[in-house]
């Protein structure tokens, strides 16, 4: 009989590391070139990205109903988006 090999234990990322990689993707062109620079999965940082959008309300004490949680959801995506134009604006107007 043959041994199989081992499967691969899952590493474990700090919060440090997580928002660390969230910094680097925001200010990146794309997800999966982040992610290809810090050697992780581009699924993983997917996965972060949506994290960080979700509201914690649990971890503040408090319930956000589901209306204010998909409105808090869209404004931080309309926050981002407005942050990468200003970004773009800001190297147009230095070229």
């Amino acid at each position: 009989m043959q041994d199989s090999p081992q499967p691969a234990k899952r590493r474990r990322y700090d919060a440090t590391f997580r928002a660390e990689a969230l910094r680097l993707a925001g200010e990146s062109r794309s997800t999966q070139a982040a992610a290809r620079a810090l050697n992780i999965s581009p699924k993983l940082l997917y996965k972060w990205q949506k994290e960080a959008l979700t509201p914690v309300a649990a971890a503040r004490g408090a319930e956000l109903d589901p209306a204010t949680a998909t409105e808090l959801r869209q404004l931080r995506a309309l926050a981002r988006r407005q942050a990468q134009e200003l970004d773009i604006l800001k190297k147009a107007i230095a070229i």
